[in-house]
């Protein structure tokens, strides 16, 4: 019997500035729900990687003296590194200037050419480079971007392809209807339904190459290059080997009758995600994905947190100072899963030392000293049982801070049962029972690492192996001075 496919992706962060935390907490919450799906035994296939092309980078190629290749490849690099850094388990790191994707971007436009998608006009439009996209004047505040208020609003006059998002409408509702979680949480569900409910307007797709040449090709007129969001949008199943593989794409992808897609977005992202992407798949015949997940802003004080402003906290930087496990810990249970949360490392190390230092470390030493010193060998390890259904349904919720809070109230009362039921004491008076009520808090301590281990890894690892060794484990979570 085949086992059960799960595919996720994370969106493609621009590289025109080094790794934020913004994004290290949406490929770690990825990487947490691949490696939650690896424990159920599904065949899983992690997508993540690195948007290459645009406006936006070819300028900062330019202020930098470098070829656009050249200067991609170099960030490119550093979006990779967060593999080692944050212990990811992706599969696949796409770049949208790979051979294949640049062939696979151009056969989705030949498709929805074909079907009648895709049609010339001059256009003037006021757009935002910070965000590749056209902005009308509900969305601008003292003439500015919202989310990009440094940046001027430029004008663009020229002739370019279009595609016929008007032509949706209807087709993204009916979605949206027959999904009922198709956008998770609600509330973005709701703006993005109200946004497709007030009417669609065509979008641009298309550059004149002599004024941004730094694009993927559009077949069949040398004057033109791609959007970057046509070509980035369509790395989702590129990175599957679409066109050319397409028993690999049906499998992961899913088909149209069972969606099997997830993708991780930030709310800016909303538009793009779940209403742009998904008329482009509607219009080249493909199946929709099932399911996106949007996230809030990471904040600093009371402001987002943004490359441009210069208020970024380094996940390489806080990785160095307080460990993987540390910062990943910290996103999947103090940053909410859906709205905006602050970030400051003052409120990282206070909580490192209350619930790491202070709570799983100090457990940890307690109760694998008492094995230690009072077991002549190690417990038989724990049958993999099904997992607790609060634990399982909060992670399939995207609800990773109620996951890890259910595995923090485990820790809690397996604190409470060593205070009250005192092995030490019993253990000397009684060793038999002494005994196996320890056998009993290593089984507890085992599951513990073992719930761990999609936010965790290398701790739950440690945890467990100390279990199976019955052996000490060096020093986890020191207290910070």
């Amino acid at each position: 019997m085949p086992r059960n496919r799960f595919y996720i992706t994370t969106t493609l962060p621009y590289v025109n500035a080094p790794p934020h935390i913004g994004f290290a907490l949406e490929i770690t919450r990825a990487d947490i729900l691949a490696r939650y799906h690896r424990l159920l035994k599904e065949d899983v296939f992690f997508n993540t990687g690195t948007d290459e092309h645009g406006l936006k980078i070819y300028r900062a190629a330019q202020k930098e003296g470098k070829e656009p290749q050249k200067y991609v490849d170099e960030y490119a690099a550093k979006f990779d590194n967060l593999r080692q850094a944050l212990n990811l388990s992706y599969d696949n790191f796409i770049r949208t200037t790979d051979p294949h994707h640049v062939q696979a971007a151009q056969e989705f436009w030949k498709i929805c050419e074909k079907n009648g998608d895709i049609l010339k006009k001059f256009y003037r439009i006021k757009y935002c480079v910070g965000c590749e996209l056209e902005k009308t004047e509900s969305e601008l505040e003292n003439g500015r971007c919202i989310i990009h208020p440094y940046a001027e609003i430029e004008i663009i006059e020229e002739e370019n392809y279009f595609f016929k998002f008007s032509n949706y409408k209807d087709r993204l509702l009916k979605l949206y209807k027959d999904q009922s979680d198709f956008v998770i949480p609600e509330s973005r569900f709701n703006e993005i339904r109200k946004f497709v409910e007030s009417g669609l307007e065509d979008f641009s797709i298309s550059r004149l190459k002599e004024k941004m040449p730094w694009g993927v090709p559009v077949p069949g007129d040398k004057e033109h290059v791609m959007y970057v969001w046509f070509d980035a949008l369509v790395s989702y199943i590129s990175a599957l080997g679409w066109p050319k593989s397409k028993k690999k794409f049906e499998e992961f992808w899913g088909t149209k009758e069972s969606p099997n897609a997830i993708q991780v977005a930030g709310k800016d992202n909303l538009r793009q995600q779940s209403a742009m992407w998904q008329a482009m798949l509607m219009s080249a015949s493909l199946p929709n994905s099932r399911q996106i997940y949007v996230e809030g802003f990471i904040t600093s004080g009371e402001q987002k947190m943004s490359k441009s402003l210069g208020n970024v906290i380094d996940p390489f930087e806080m990785v160095e100072k307080y460990g993987t496990d540390a910062v990943r810990y910290y996103l999947a249970r103090h940053i909410h899963p859906f709205e905006d949360s602050d970030f400051t490392e003052e409120k990282f190390r206070e909580a490192y030392n209350a619930h790491l230092a202070n709570g799983l470390g100090n457990l940890v030493a307690r109760v694998m000293k008492l094995g230690e010193v009072h077991l002549e060998e190690p417990i038989t390890s724990p049958d993999p049982a099904p997992f607790p259904k609060e634990f399982t349904g909060a992670i399939e919720k995207f609800e990773f801070n109620k996951a890890m809070d259910f595995i923090w109230g485990g820790i809690q009362a397996l604190d409470k049962r060593i205070a009250e039921e005192q092995p030490f004491v019993l253990v000397r008076n009684d060793p038999e029972k002494g005994k196996a009520l320890i056998a009993e808090l290593l089984a507890e301590l085992y599951w513990i690492g073992r719930m761990l281990h999609p936010f965790m890894p290398a701790t739950s690892t440690l945890i467990k192996e100390a279990v199976k060794s019955n052996k000490m484990p060096t020093s986890i979570f020191p207290r910070l001075a």
